[in-house]
């Protein structure tokens, strides 16, 4: 299920501006790969490039290349809504729908997809989808309360829910612990690590300790300046990066001497 991405040159642009210049870079199946950088430096921008939500936004494309075990993303005819059942996405803040049951939501992208399901099957892909997400027993007796009724650290888990629901076989992570308490970010890392053994996972994170501890290569990001596009540093196993890195800004960054 799990998917190698190919970056190749890889420019984006929102309309005549350039905010990310010439990124390439391999990510291998099963793995966590963590970007880093700091803010404004088009971590978050070049994330959404590997499931073509950048263009979402008017005026906004790429040049380069986007493979996924050698298909381009980005090539003639390629459905950008195909792309995203593949590619799935969880975003910085908990957004479960709030008018939806927390079976609702888990089912939300099965059903956005026009998926016919039957009803045990539906409840078999909650529970399953659930239990992936590490929350099925703490809400398995209240599958029809409403979604914004759990936690922060429960809505979390239950928006990565929803996106393996449809089955992908990558997982993009926006800062997807940004906005939660320690107790509740532990709980998100250990799923994580659970989860890449079905996954390739790319997560953007502004928390050094987190990507050390959770990622197994990362991507220094940065930025020359005010107006400048961002772009890929140095990219190398995790480790590396954090005790040995071959670019002096790297290491400037990692140490807190700036960022």
């Amino acid at each position: 299920m799990s998917k190698s991405i190919e970056v190749n040159n890889l420019n984006v642009y929102y309309g005549n501006f350039l905010a990310v210049e010439g990124v390439s870079m391999e990510i291998a199946p099963r793995s966590v790969t963590a970007f880093i950088g700091p803010s404004g430096c088009g971590k978050s921008t070049f994330l959404r490039t590997l499931n073509r939500m950048h263009e979402v936004i008017p005026g906004a494309h790429v040049e380069g290349d986007v493979l996924m075990d050698g298909d381009n993303l980005y090539g003639p005819g390629v459905d950008p809504v195909l792309v995203r059942r593949q590619v799935g996405m969880v975003f910085q803040r908990p957004n479960p729908f709030p008018t939806m049951s927390i079976k609702d939501n888990v089912l939300a992208g099965v059903r956005l997809n026009n998926k016919r399901i039957s009803k045990s099957d539906a409840d078999d892909l909650v529970e399953k989808s659930l239990k992936g997400a590490n929350l099925w027993n703490e809400v398995r007796d209240r599958l029809d309360k409403p979604g914004a009724g759990l936690s922060g650290g429960q809505q979390q888990r239950l928006c990565i829910a929803r996106a393996i629901a449809v089955s992908p076989q990558v997982l993009l992570m926006d800062e997807p612990c940004s906005a939660l308490d320690p107790i509740s970010t532990y709980a998100i890392e250990e799923l994580i690590e659970e989860l890449k053994s079905d996954y390739t996972i790319v997560i953007v994170t502004h928390n050094m300790q987190q990507a050390s501890r959770v990622s197994d290569r990362t991507a220094f990001f940065n930025i020359a300046g005010t107006g400048k596009p961002g772009k890929l540093i140095e990219y190398n196993d995790t480790k590396a990066i954090f005790t040995t890195p071959n670019v002096q800004a790297t290491e400037d960054y990692v140490s807190g001497r700036f960022g």
